[in-house]
């Protein structure tokens, strides 16, 4: 893949302190097609036009959504309006939402109060311009139902490079090694979450898009210690919260030496629980 044809297009936040280099849609485009995944909030939405005009961009085939999260998805239907030739691809459970999107306006407002009114309200998606397919027109695009992070998560593989959403938790640049953590808002199943990154893996994708935040080689390696790091995050939960909760949260697998050392050094400092 000609690395010219892929363009990350950050989507600050001005407003909100510490929103740089979190929120990105990245751009891809070949001579048979352009896509955009995850344009991001409605407050974002005139600078993710604004760049898609700098990059020569006047139309576009494909929106992909990894997930209807309103920093995510929030500004899909006004993104329509300018480039009304897009047809959005959608988990089929998110579709719903997106084309009558109160109640997913009114839970995001709940969860996340404030920030989700910087973001700005969902604009709803003509429900003729949603859908779902798991192979993408005539692209090389494959999408993959990832539920973990959310129920309606999705995945896509085009060619070696895999646009993975939240399916591998979040990451940011560090100057030495991997700063990565699990991403995992109610409700979360663990179960479900392990089997999203299984799937992920086996498909042996080169480079992978976190989308939040950054491209990274070793797509595989940092999969793996997604899916150790969710182990060893549950397994500390479930110490933390005593014995009982270690009974049903906390699976026989989940041994110690699960765990490579590189991730055992994490230690937990557990509070002394006072009895119910």
């Amino acid at each position: 893949m000609d690395s010219n044809s892929l363009v990350c297009i950050d989507l600050d936040q001005p407003s909100l302190e510490g929103f740089r280099k979190f929120i990105s849609s990245w751009l891809y485009r070949s001579d048979g097609f352009t896509m955009l995944v995850d344009p991001g909030p409605l407050s974002t939405i005139p600078r993710l036009c604004s760049e898609l005009h700098r990059q020569g961009i006047e139309r576009l085939d494909y929106v992909l959504l990894t997930h209807i999260h309103i920093d995510h998805a929030g500004g899909t239907g006004a993104l329509l309006r300018e480039f009304p030739g897009a047809q959005v691809i959608c988990h089929p459970e998110g579709i719903r939402h997106l084309v009558a999107p109160q109640k997913l306006w009114e839970g995001s407002r709940k969860v996340l109060g404030l920030l989700a009114e910087a973001y700005g309200e969902i604009v709803p998606v003509p429900a003729e311009r949603i859908g779902f397919s798991e192979t993408i027109g005539r692209t090389n695009i494959r999408a993959f139902l990832t539920p973990g992070h959310a129920q309606h998560h999705c995945s896509f593989l085009l060619n070696d490079l895999l646009f993975g959403g939240e399916v591998a938790g979040v990451r940011c640049d560090v100057p030495d090694g991997i700063c990565m953590r699990p991403a995992t808002p109610p409700r979360f199943i663990l179960k479900v979450a392990l089997d999203s990154i299984d799937h992920m893996i086996d498909l042996a994708p080169r480079r992978m898009v976190f989308a939040h935040y950054g491209l990274v080689d070793r797509a595989v390696d940092h999969l793996s210690i997604a899916r150790m790091q969710l182990l060893l995050w549950v397994r500390g939960v479930a110490e933390t919260a005593g014995a009982v909760a270690t009974a049903w949260i906390v699976p026989p697998e989940m041994r110690p030496e699960m765990f490579p050392t590189t991730l055992r050094v994490v230690s937990f400092q557990l509070p002394e629980i006072a009895p119910a």
